[in-house]
């Protein structure tokens, strides 16, 4: 169990980090700061707290599923795929300003942690809700992204 933990922390937060270097400046870029954000979005802080968190988690999660899934090729793909999606939405984003196309991104990885969560319930029980933070945030970000994309 450890190393497949420590190989999924590690491309986890390789895909934070990626991610990281399309953000730029972001959060307090005058592109950023001049938009209209939901009343909702939560402080600055709370997004790297809730990627700690959520990637701690996931972790946890993919080094449980994996030994329980007879299709480790399916696994793969769709790991590879959330991975992509993940990677992508910042410089969708953040770099380019495409927030239609990253609202597309990351409403599309919302409905890949759902499934995987309703995939691996008969595999993992209750160590599913390892995934909730995951869903929950991207819901929450769903939401955010869609309001700038409305609102700007």
């Amino acid at each position: 169990m450890l190393p497949r933990l420590i190989l999924f922390l590690l491309l986890n937060f390789g895909a934070l980090a990626i991610g990281a270097m399309f953000t730029g400046k972001g959060v307090p870029s005058e592109w950023y700061i001049s938009l209209q954000k939901a009343p909702w979005t939560p402080p600055g802080w709370m997004f790297g707290f809730a990627w700690t968190t959520i990637m701690i988690c996931f972790s946890v999660f993919m080094a449980l599923l994996w030994p329980k899934v007879n299709q480790t090729s399916f696994l793969i793909g769709w790991f590879a795929l959330q991975w992509m999606l993940n990677v992508a939405w910042n410089p969708a984003f953040f770099h380019f300003h495409f927030v239609g196309l990253a609202l597309m991104i990351i409403m599309l990885l919302t409905i890949i942690i759902g499934y995987m969560m309703v995939y691996a319930k008969p595999l993992l029980k209750s160590y599913t809700l390892l995934l909730l933070p995951y869903f929950v945030w991207l819901l929450i970000a769903t939401s955010l992204n869609a309001y700038i994309l409305i609102k700007n």
